[in-house]
């Protein structure tokens, strides 16, 4: 007979899991995204798509799709990627 026992750390999140998420905190910092999103975001050094996407709440697909000229692979600081 085998038994398993397994625990979670960091949270306690009640929200049911339905298996299919990461699991890490990190990407959990924030609540729901903004109710009024900003019209641009200024791009800091060591920002990707996916970490402006999670910090400002909009997809990475409307950010590509509203900034057609914009390498993904290569954000420039201080360059302004519009949000909406």
């Amino acid at each position: 007979m085998i038994v398993v026992i397994a625990t979670a750390l960091g949270g306690g999140d009640s929200g049911g899991s339905s298996g299919g998420g990461s699991g890490h905190a990190e990407h959990v910092k924030q609540g729901p995204a903004p109710a009024h999103t900003a019209k641009f975001y200024e791009v800091q050094s060591g920002d990707t798509l996916t970490s402006i996407a999670h910090e400002t709440g909009v997809p990475v697909a409307v950010i590509l799709e509203l900034n057609p000229g914009v390498d993904p692979q290569i954000l420039i600081s201080g360059e302004k990627l519009k949000l909406r």
